[in-house]
């Protein structure tokens, strides 16, 4: 049986300080391949910090994560960020583009210090951007997009390195309704293909998307109701 792309056993993150902040407590997780989860919960219940931790931009206090198997408590920093470039991939609120550069090359930064083989790099690029349906946006510059355009970007640039997880932090924050729901036709397609999702949401429509839901309340982590998942 292949290991789950995420377990966490037991984990915490404590912020000392003179009252210290439990972000997390003992949370227990675990996301197969081809999974779609959004979590939600209210600001302060430890969404971020568990985003952080998935994403190895944060380390837990106590308890074990293993990405695709991986004990990352045992790997150096260079490891980490290998990991991390190669496995993972990152879609936020505010698209953080390059706003006079092009399409592509806003895609292309995904790739400048992962171990992705340079002679495959524009062609990975051109497939994540045919992906998220902007092939035919490739030499334009970002500056001249939609919102959902340049969130497409970003996308695009998240997945170009072919991760085993996507993991995406209010992903519509910024976006009007009809520009949203454009947006998340993406996520779907992408889970429909395999990919492992996972989203941070105070949006129900956004949440309605997942076919699993957990809930963060106070560092703790439960599950809830199924969602309706992809259409």
């Amino acid at each position: 049986m292949p290991d789950p792309v995420v377990l966490l056993d037991r984990v915490s993150r404590t912020f000392a300080g003179t009252t210290p902040v439990h972000a997390l407590r003992h949370v227990d997780f675990r996301l197969e391949a081809g999974e779609y989860v959004s979590v939600v919960g209210p600001s302060g219940s430890g969404k971020s910090t568990l985003l952080h931790v998935l994403g190895l931009l944060d380390e837990p206090t106590d308890g074990l994560y293993f990405l695709d198997g991986i004990n990352v408590a045992l790997i150096n920093d260079a490891e980490r960020t290998g990991l991390r470039g190669d496995r993972i991939g990152f879609v936020f609120q505010d698209f953080h583009l390059l706003r006079h550069r092009t399409v592509t090359e806003n895609v292309l930064t995904a790739l400048l210090y992962n171990r992705f083989p340079r002679r495959e790099r524009h062609g990975a690029a051109v497939e994540a951007l045919e992906r998220v349906g902007l092939g035919h946006r490739m030499d334009q510059t970002t500056d001249k997009l939609s919102g959902g355009e340049r969130q497409r970007v970003a996308i695009a640039r998240a997945i170009v390195s072919r991760p085993s997880l996507l993991l995406a932090d209010e992903p519509t924050g910024n976006l009007d309704t009809a520009t949203s729901e454009s947006v998340l036709e993406v996520f779907d397609d992408l889970r429909s293909d395999g990919l492992t999702l996972v989203v941070v949401t105070h949006d129900e429509t956004v949440s309605a998307h997942a076919a699993r839901h957990v809930r963060m309340v106070d560092g703790f982590l439960s599950e809830t109701t199924s969602g309706r998942g992809t259409r």
